[in-house]
């Protein structure tokens, strides 16, 4: 028994007619009579009763029908929710972003306009610290990252997408002694106790350039994965911290943001995937980014 016999019984019990039945199914009548013999032998039984002006179903064929119309509305309910999946219709996107993904609006700013193309798709989204957004990602625990670039986003089988950059500001508190410097050179920042992103270890563009400009002077205090946490540990006078530009808008008592004169020195945020991606929504999102939107 297959679909296309079910089919065939379909519109002959509609037609009540096998010469009618044929024409709907543009297939000749001797075909459709061998199929619904094969199905009636396969079967066990009669499905209709057959005279010479029409053709009438039988017990056992009325109930056939109700199961042949049922079977055939699940195959037509499968086939279309695969092929939504395979559009990226449907389905689950999970992102996992860091805190300038936020402050800066482009995360929320690419949500709003995936959701307008594919309403039916589910996003979750967790705040992942950046290192660890790469290994979710292979581990298949997430989908896509946004994320400031560090060493681990160069990793094989990680595709990247930059999607914005920013200058970086100093956060201090407003009773720190520097406070009331207009702008920072790194010179100023020369034995002062630092507060650093954990993804800015000794590999990353930030510390190297902090190292080479204030040598034996560089001074780490504190390191945290959080963006509120390093402004509420600046905010409190237990150190300076850099931070990108967008997160100014941030308004915590107690704290201040002044420029920082240093244009060699960039913020940036990366949009990171798995390179061999089969996930329809998650290719639907990705290709919308490609393609300039949201």
């Amino acid at each position: 028994m297959d679909l296309r016999q079910l089919r065939y019984f379909l519109a002959v019990a509609q037609e009540k007619h096998f010469g009618r039945a044929a024409q709907t199914l543009n297939i000749v009548q001797p075909a459709l009579s061998m199929q619904i013999r094969a199905l009636e032998e396969e079967l066990g039984g009669a499905l209709f009763v057959r005279t010479s002006r029409s053709v009438e179903l039988t017990e056992a064929g009325k109930l056939f029908q109700a199961e042949a119309q049922r079977t055939l509305d699940q195959a037509e309910f499968a086939r279309r929710s695969v092929e939504r999946s395979l559009r990226g219709e449907t389905g689950t996107v999970r992102i996992g972003f860091a805190g300038n993904a936020i402050f800066s609006g482009q995360l929320m700013q690419d949500l709003r306009f995936f959701r307008k193309q594919y309403p039916d798709v589910e996003i979750t989204l967790k705040e992942i610290p950046p290192q660890q957004q790469v290994e979710a990602i292979l581990a298949g625990q997430q989908d896509i990252g946004y994320t400031p670039d560090h060493s681990k986003t160069l990793t094989d089988g990680i595709n990247v997408k930059r999607i914005g950059e920013w200058a970086f500001l100093v956060a201090l508190s407003n009773e720190h002694p520097l406070a009331e410097h207009p702008y920072f050179t790194f010179e100023m920042l020369s034995g002062e106790p630092l507060i650093l992103y954990d993804a800015h270890d000794t590999h990353e563009k930030l510390y190297l350039l902090l190292s080479q400009k204030l040598k034996s002077a560089l001074r780490v205090a504190h390191r945290s994965d959080s963006s509120l946490s390093v402004l509420a540990l600046a905010a409190a006078g237990l150190g300076i911290v850099l931070v990108p530009e967008p997160l100014k808008q941030v308004n915590i008592p107690g704290l201040v943001y002044r420029s920082l004169s240093a244009s060699e020195l960039t913020a940036n945020l990366l949009m990171i995937s798995r390179s061999d991606e089969t996930n329809g929504a998650v290719s639907a999102f990705l290709a919308l980014k490609s393609q300039g939107q949201g």
